[in-house]
């Protein structure tokens, strides 16, 4: 099998020492560090930056103006809406250094980040959750949760492929694929 190459756009910088998959497109302005890691076929819009430590996973699209700092992990198939904000410092001070207290944020497989949303570090998105624009994440969200507010609240539950979920008892199918679910006390999950 071939090896396609990655594309970085002559305005953007990535160090030597980051590792970029195949298939994976840098666009403008962007600043990726020494250190860290991004999978295969993602796209990265224009103005991002990526620390030393992030992990990037497979099919992964940041939009515009977002900043992943150490600390953070988005694993396969997570959407990044333009200008979401990532902390990684929960009681940050311009003269204290705290360097060695930045709180892991794990935004888990197929989940969804709207735009302008805020997650404050500390915190794991489930998977195929959805944060609704605008929302400021300051727990942790369930797999299939809609939260939004601020802070934000579960509202609902989205299916894998992005269709919102209508529960009129214990047990749903997304009238866009087909999928099945089931309510928990946990939450949602898919059945087989």
């Amino acid at each position: 099998m071939s090896k396609r190459p990655f594309y970085v756009h002559p305005s953007s910088e990535v160090h030597p020492g980051a590792s970029v998959g195949d298939g994976t497109k840098v666009w403008h302005f962007c600043h990726v560090m020494d250190g860290a890691s991004l999978g295969r076929d993602c796209v990265i819009g224009q103005n991002v930056f990526v620390a030393k430590g992030v992990v990037v996973g497979d099919r992964v699209k940041i939009q515009n103006n977002v900043s992943l700092y150490d600390g953070v992990v988005l694993e396969d198939d997570v959407f990044c809406g333009p200008s979401c904000v990532f902390t990684n410092v929960k009681n940050p001070r311009a003269h204290v250094s705290r360097k060695n207290e930045y709180g892991k944020t794990v935004v888990k497989k197929g989940a969804t980040i709207g735009a302008n949303s805020t997650i404050v570090c500390g915190v794991a998105l489930g998977r195929y959750s959805f944060i609704g624009a605008g929302s400021v994440v300051t727990r942790e969200v369930p797999d299939h949760a809609l939260v939004l507010g601020s802070p934000a609240r579960v509202a609902g539950w989205m299916c894998s492929c992005g269709e919102r979920l209508r529960f009129a008892g214990k047990k749903t199918v997304c009238n866009r694929c087909g999928a099945k679910f089931s309510k928990t006390k946990a939450g949602v999950k898919g059945e087989a």
